[in-house]
């Protein structure tokens, strides 16, 4: 462990005490910050100075931050603890239950949820009574049969709108879900007593034994087949989030026994394309996604799906692509590269895959329009077309496995071209 010399505050100490209690906050919304760390940021400060506040949100982001996830919680606490006042008081109302009149529910935005939690250290400003309600001392009973459970209403919720809290019962929810899929018809058969088809070659072998008499009919039943599950999963600036919460999911899935798959293959892509099959074959998440994410470097930067297709196609696709595999494209859509080498490479993918499905957070809003030239290059080489943003369509997702018909909104969608 490294020695710290005394720390040496300012002519006014009140801009060090404040960095403290800023990164007080940044713990409580998840960042593994210590009491090192605040000393350097201390001193970072004071080398760098207080002028420009660029600069000084730059200086604290090189010592609080060490991980691509931790951008967003960041730079929403920093804008409720530096930048507006009035943001915070906000949050306060956002975060007060409609309970006084009409109140019309609005929805944070990336990270804001966590941030105002961690500054408001989980207590929420008391609601003040109404004068006449507190003389009276009548108790109301209010019917709630009707009301939705907690467990329900996050199973619905946008995964960007989740708090600190709530991202953390979500996966384990997430952890509990399971992805099974039905066998591929196969030629292959297999012995059994009950069969429906005559096994000749067994029936032929088992008379050499008794000098050419038939004393049996030897009968089979097709061996099932399993196919592989892969997963590509757009881990890009705009998808950070979904692709988090997705990812916690696939490893449920790759430790789920039973459920029929006979391997779950998964890559990322942003701007360039990482394997990390062999990261989720480890017991523990948090593990995992650790160290698939030390192994991909492009965490929220841009977008290149066309590219990385390309190489999917070129590398990986005959080695993971076998026995009919089922493909899980999870991404926006929203590519930077040429429409016709994207659309070149989803013919391409479609052709080898037994069924692909997309997987589109964009699609949870209501006037949803593929009006971007990569969707638009996309979406007619896709079976399914399907949302991914919450507890719920993810738990949708296995239902639409079962179904060879399902298709999604694609039908809806494909009428907008």
């Amino acid at each position: 462990m490294p020695e710290y010399a005394p720390v040496e505050l300012p002519d006014t100490p009140r801009l060090a005490h404040n960095i403290i209690h800023f990164a007080r906050a940044l713990r409580r919304a998840g960042l593994p910050i210590g009491p090192g760390r605040v000393i350097d940021a201390v001193r970072a400060v004071q080398a760098a100075g207080f002028t420009e506040r660029m600069d000084f949100y730059w200086t604290l982001h090189a010592c609080f931050v060490t991980r691509p996830e931790h951008r967003v919680i960041y730079a929403q606490v920093f804008r409720l603890y530096w930048r507006d006042p009035r943001y915070l008081e906000h949050m306060m109302s956002f975060m007060l239950p409609a309970i006084r009149g009409v109140q019309e529910e609005k929805l944070a935005q990336s990270g804001e949820k966590r941030a105002a939690q961690a500054l408001l250290d989980d207590h929420l400003p008391e609601v003040p009574e109404n004068e006449q309600a507190s003389e009276d001392t009548t108790q109301i009973e209010i019917d709630a049969t009707m009301t939705m459970s907690a467990e329900e209403k996050l199973r619905t919720l946008d995964f960007e709108q989740m708090s600190t809290d709530e991202v953390a019962q979500a996966k384990r929810m997430l952890a509990r879900l399971s992805l099974p899929v039905k066998p591929i018809p196969s030629r292959r058969g297999k012995a059994s007593d009950i069969g429906a088809q005559m096994d000749f070659r067994r029936t032929l072998r088992q008379s050499m034994r008794t000098g050419g008499d038939i004393r049996s009919i030897a009968r089979k039943t097709p061996r099932p087949r399993w196919p592989n599950l892969v997963v590509l999963c757009d881990i890009s600036g705009s998808m950070s989030q979904y692709s988090r919460m997705v990812l916690h999911f696939l490893h449920a899935v790759a430790n789920e026994k039973g459920a029929g798959w006979a391997k779950v293959h998964a890559f990322t892509f942003g701007t360039r394309l990482t394997n990390i099959t062999r990261h989720l074959a480890k017991r523990d998440v948090d593990a995992a996604l650790k160290s698939a994410g030390a192994q991909a470097q492009d965490w929220e930067g841009g977008t290149r799906i066309g590219a990385c297709l390309h190489d999917f196609n070129r590398d990986w696709s005959r080695r993971v692509m076998g026995q009919g595999a089922v493909v899980l494209l999870i991404t926006d859509g929203l590519d930077r590269d040429e429409a016709g080498v994207l659309e070149a490479e989803m013919e391409r993918l479609h052709l080898s895959s037994r069924r692909l499905i997309w997987l589109n957070p964009l699609l949870r809003w209501d006037g949803f329009v593929p009006k971007a030239a990569g969707i638009r290059a996309m979406l007619p080489h896709v079976d399914s077309f399907r949302a991914a943003h919450s507890i719920q369509s993810l738990e949708e997702l296995a239902a639409a496995l079962s179904k060879r018909d399902d298709a999604g909104d694609k039908a809806r969608l494909m009428q907008m071209l």
